[in-house]
């Protein structure tokens, strides 16, 4: 029998953090200076994995119509915001949401959703990520990690909620070919979100090297999972523990180079 394995989705998932490194550090006094340096706090990030447990939860009981409209509403404000953060002219960012809208309903394909998808995922990641200070990130991510476990394994409304925005082809996931391996596998935003985050505190902690080192770590944590998943034939995983598995990883080993360098000094 031949292992199944799959580089596509590991390489992509290094180039979209590595581009949310960089924006970040492109942006980062604007977007600070927009939000007024606010951060959020432990309460703040509750409340956000909460919002996100029950948004899943309502997804599985909702209409499809219901879903459509929601999300559409949000996709056009995240597109709006930041444009006109860029080009703060209110003619020219309501372009972009217009651009997209007409797209959806008239020619939407695969590959424009994937493309908006990792849009939103870079998007929402920058403008986040001076929300989050170094231990409200870590935090933040053990919530949310607990939460995707639970949505997964234990109620099942992860992947009842994803089959439905799956069929409406909406930009919420990524849907990505595996190679070598024939076949698809599908990525949600908030595991892009959670490691694009987690790679932004990175590069603001320890620099930006570290930071490419982390996303490095990351997609290697993902290939390995993904690897087993493939030749186990799980149907559905918490993808949100092969983030934090990467990310622990590099954290790992910039301590033992660190103790090791401090034990020869």
């Amino acid at each position: 029998m031949t292992m199944k394995v799959d580089v596509v989705l590991p390489f992509a998932l290094f180039l979209i953090t590595t581009a949310v490194s960089l924006l970040y550090v492109k942006f980062e006094g604007k977007i600070k200076s927009l939000l007024g340096g606010k951060e959020f706090r432990l309460r703040d990030a509750v409340l956000l994995v909460v919002a996100m447990g029950v948004t899943v939860t309502i997804l599985v009981f909702i209409t499809k119509e219901a879903i459509l409209v929601f999300f559409m509403f949000i996709y056009s404000l995240v597109l709006f915001t930041f444009t006109y953060l860029v080009k703060p002219k209110w003619y020219l960012a309501i372009l972009p949401p217009a651009f997209f809208i007409v797209l959806y309903f008239y020619f939407w394909n695969l590959y424009w959703l994937n493309f908006f998808a990792f849009v939103f995922a870079v998007l929402v990641s920058v403008y986040l990520g001076s929300l989050f200070t170094w231990k409200i990130t870590a935090a933040f991510a053990a919530l949310l990690t607990l939460m995707d476990v639970v949505q997964v394994l234990v109620t099942g409304f992860m992947g009842t909620s994803a089959q439905k925005i799956v069929e409406l082809g909406l930009p919420t996931v990524v849907i990505l070919p595996t190679f070598p391996s024939e076949g698809h596998i599908i990525l949600g935003l908030g595991d892009i979100f959670l490691s694009g985050l987690l790679v932004i505190q990175t590069t603001r902690k320890y620099g930006r090297k570290f930071g490419i080192v982390s996303t490095i770590s990351i997609a290697s944590g993902f290939l390995l999972f993904e690897t087993i998943l493939l030749n186990f034939v799980f149907r559905y995983f918490p993808a949100t523990v092969m983030v934090i598995f990467g990310w622990l990883a590099a954290l790992g080993i910039r301590y033992l180079y660190k103790s090791l360098v401090f034990k020869t000094g």
